[in-house]
């Protein structure tokens, strides 16, 4: 069962990328969040339910239809309150969506930092917008040499009518600006990963890259991380990097050199040190006894 599940993610993530776009339904029983990479592309969801949703240093509470627009630059995550909870998720790249005369997505104020991500729905727009979605899933099915462009109308269409709509002004400043920090900083910690290249190194490594990132100052961060969650900032990245280490070296052939230059360590003895300090073992004793 595992592995069949490996090999559907892999088959979705790899569908996606040559596209460069992918349609899909959430349903309420169903797995409603696929594993991609947020870090390439960008997200449309129309969903129904009860949901809290954090983005950036923001907070929503959502009740009803909203239509949600994700920016892979900047963090966020979603927290499911109601067992009911459907909908339809869009994910797209830029390279994919832009054309001649359209702007960057990142100053579109549906995309942008500092934009309104979130928009209520009335149930005469969902019905339309549902249609869009269907034939964004239906399209993407068949062999029409054109698909590509008429599936860019359809999403381009749904952002029209998204910014003829009035912002949501549901947003709530967190109570507790730990917390949010907090959360911000584990969706950015989250969005490094899993490594799918050898070639494409980890760009966070450190605490201090992170309070970068995040335009903080590293005492700030860190007062925030452990107040919140008892473990350093330094903790829960390294706990990170492990548990993707030993993913990399159960599931990929590549040799211990080329993982250790994908998590960031500029010499494999380097990675060895690390991993044996935290784990009680070396890579290579680890791999063996996977076997």
């Amino acid at each position: 069962m595992q592995s069949k599940i490996i090999r559907s993610v892999s088959e979705f993530n790899t569908e996606l990328k040559l596209k460069g776009f992918n349609t899909f339904q959430i349903e309420s029983d169903g797995n409603s969040t696929r594993n991609y990479s947020r870090k390439d592309f960008y997200k449309i969801c129309l969903t129904t339910g009860k949901s809290i949703v954090h983005y950036a240093d923001k907070s929503f509470n959502a009740e009803g239809t909203i239509l949600f627009f994700g920016n892979p630059h900047i963090p966020y995550s979603w927290e499911t309150i109601s067992t009911s909870y459907v909908g339809y998720t869009c994910l797209f790249s830029e390279e994919f969506l832009k054309s001649d005369r359209s702007e960057s997505l990142q100053h579109s104020s549906l995309f942008k930092i500092g934009g309104t991500p979130i928009l209520k729905i009335t149930e005469e727009q969902r019905n339309f917008l549902n249609t869009l979605f269907c034939k964004m899933m239906d399209e993407q099915q068949t062999d029409y040499a054109y698909k590509d462009d008429l599936i860019r109308n359809y999403i381009n269409l749904i952002i029209h009518e998204a910014l003829k709509m009035q912002p949501s002004d549901n947003y709530t400043n967190s109570n507790n600006a730990q917390s949010r920090i907090t959360s911000v900083f584990l969706e950015l910690l989250e969005r490094q990963f899993p490594i799918e290249t050898s070639e494409r190194p980890l760009e966070l490594k450190t605490a201090q890259d992170y309070s970068n990132a995040l335009s903080l100052h590293i005492n700030y961060l860190n007062r925030a991380v452990k107040g919140v969650t008892g473990k350093s900032t330094t903790t829960h990245i390294s706990e990170r990097i492990i548990s993707e280490a030993k993913a990399l070296l159960q599931h990929t052939d590549w040799n211990i050199a080329e993982i250790a230059y994908a998590l960031g360590f500029e010499y494999p003895t380097y990675f060895n040190n690390f991993f044996k300090k935290n784990t009680g073992t070396n890579p290579k004793k680890f791999r063996l006894n996977l076997v």
